[in-house]
């Protein structure tokens, strides 16, 4: 991995794995498993060093975040709790022995099993947590902080997990300014703080709850708000504060940072999906991915494949086929494996958890598989050093 490369970082649950297509996007091929065959939720890289980072674990190993200086050749782990393997290797020495075992305690015991989102922005690495907590690393993810200001918002006791569990799934910044973030839970909605975290304001009001009306499923828009289980969230290029999120009962947009939003789900043929991505440059232009339901399967409508784009924010939706299957499609992709380069024009990305990863090299017109045969994919980002 050089600059001028291009390469697809993929979470998986048998560790991560680095699709690497050069700098013409092409002739891709596949290195990993790393991160000692950990469930990783989430990878993500910083473009200026090549710095990589890698988000996972689980109830055997605990969470941590591995690192990688060096293009993905050696990874370092900080462990930050302790799972069931540490208890087995604490009264059983030939074990401890066998899986190099020190009994050092990890930072925050057993507050939480998985690392389950990162995000890197103004020199901060930030992670979200199942259970949802919300944490900081200022030294590259040597060493970490619980920033508290999240875990005392007055609603937290109500927060209702969804299925995967109580996890914070999604972390966005502001390029402009370091106190402004935001953060999606599930099943409690959109966070945002402008403060660098120390406060944190719930944001899921319907911008017209008339016309949204009311929906009896649980996760449906309700009382003046859109579902509390959002699935995927981007921030849209420019100067505003325009979100987009894909939520467990449709698609919606922001123009005042989550202040407010409106149903863009019309012209898709389903409300569900996981996630969602926007154009690196232009804020009108987003994909998504919708599935047939939540209860009923969550594959692709009538198994064949598409990605739907929009040019216009969301007026309009166009499928995007050519190159996907069309026929006994059944895979799910799940709410972080979407990822996009910044490319001229745009690369999309998405993977599968039935182990093929999807690339289009013009903003979704065309699509090729360029791996195929991993484990179940988690999450989809891209490194790009152009």
């Amino acid at each position: 991995m050089s600059d001028g490369d291009v390469t697809v970082l993929v979470g998986t649950t048998k560790g991560a794995f680095l699709v690497s297509g050069g700098s013409d996007r092409s002739g891709w091929t596949v290195s990993g498993p790393f991160c000692g065959g950990w469930s990783i939720n989430h990878v993500i890289g910083d473009p200026e060093t090549g710095t990589l980072w890698a988000g996972g674990g689980g109830d055997w190993s605990g969470a941590g975040v591995w690192r990688s200086e060096d293009g993905g050749k050696s990874w370092e782990l900080s462990k930050l709790t302790k799972g069931t393997m540490d208890e087995w290797a604490a009264n059983d020495p030939d074990f401890a022995a066998m899986i190099g075992w020190t009994d050092t305690p990890p930072p925050f015991g057993e507050d939480f099993s998985q690392i389950w989102s990162l995000h890197y922005a103004h020199g901060t690495l930030y992670a979200g947590t199942k259970p949802a907590r919300f944490l900081a690393s200022t030294d590259g993810g040597k060493t970490w902080e619980h920033l508290e200001g999240l875990a005392n918002h007055p609603s937290a006791d109500s927060w209702n997990p969804g299925a995967a569990g109580l996890v914070l799934h999604t972390i966005v910044s502001d390029p402009a300014d370091a106190k402004k973030l935001w953060i999606g839970i599930s099943a409690a909605g959109v966070f945002a703080t402008e403060d660098g975290g120390e406060t944190w304001e719930r944001r899921n009001r319907l911008s017209n709850a008339e016309a949204c009306g009311h929906h009896d499923h649980p996760a449906g828009p309700r009382d003046g708000e859109t579902g509390h289980c959002v699935h995927n969230m981007m921030r849209a290029p420019g100067d505003g504060d325009l979100l987009y999120q894909q939520n467990h009962h449709g698609v919606w947009r922001s123009a005042d940072g989550g202040r407010s939003w409106d149903d863009i789900t019309e012209g898709l043929p389903s409300t569900f999906g996981f996630p969602i991505r926007v154009h690196p440059s232009d804020p009108e232009t987003l994909w998504t991915m919708p599935l047939n339901g939540d209860m009923e399967g969550r594959f692709p409508p009538d198994a064949a494949a598409a990605v739907w784009r929009s040019r216009d924010g969301g007026q309009n939706w166009q499928a995007m086929r050519e190159g996907l299957p069309q026929e006994a499609c059944f895979f799910t992709v799940l709410r972080q494996a979407m990822g996009g380069d910044r490319r001229e024009p745009a690369g999309v990305y998405f993977g599968t958890n039935s182990g093929s990863v999807f690339a289009s090299t013009d903003e979704g017109d065309s699509w090729q598989e360029i791996a195929r045969h991993m484990p179940t994919i988690l999450a989809v980002e891209v490194l790009d050093r152009g």
